[in-house]
């Protein structure tokens, strides 16, 4: 999932610490709530801890009802697509699905390395991707399908 629409008003903000605006206070619940009524099982969230990723996965799991606990990891920020590889590579192998929270252009470029996709991630999309794999290690271009993307102003 990449983060929900975030707030430029404050200039002196770090690209970091920009926080969600109105329209992305209410998009993370909406999708949340989607996830919720579509019974989409996630056993694990991994976020940025950039504000906007951060506030938009508590408001999703809120609303989506999942008892997991968010991981925050600092690699995410930034992350191009081979240090993304890379964090899905050591995703632990007790959970069997897991949404990663974070930003563009990293997340699209994701998309088309493990399903072959061309997908375009506006914010607060939720990209739904099937790993034809047994453990996470074994995540490599190509292994996954792209069931579902589902954008909110598709949506709603």
């Amino acid at each position: 999932m990449r983060h929900a629409k975030s707030s430029w008003n404050d200039a002196d903000l770090s690209d970091f610490e920009r926080p969600l605006n109105k329209r992305g206070l209410e998009a993370a619940p909406f999708m949340g709530e989607l996830i919720r009524e579509n019974g989409f099982k996630i056993d694990s969230i991994v976020s940025s801890p950039a504000k906007r990723a951060e506030q938009t996965a508590v408001l999703v799991k809120d609303a989506a009802q999942i008892k997991c606990e968010i991981e925050y990891n600092e690699k995410i920020y930034e992350a191009r697509l081979h240090r993304l590889l890379e964090i899905v590579s050591c995703l632990d192998d007790n959970f069997e699905t897991v949404m990663l929270v974070g930003h563009n252009p990293g997340f699209e470029n994701l998309i088309k390395i493990l399903t072959g996709k061309t997908e375009p991630m506006p914010t607060t999309a939720l990209a739904i991707i099937d790993l034809d794999i047994q453990n996470w290690s074994e995540t490599s271009a190509g292994s996954g399908t792209l069931r579902d993307l589902i954008r909110p102003k598709k949506v709603s």
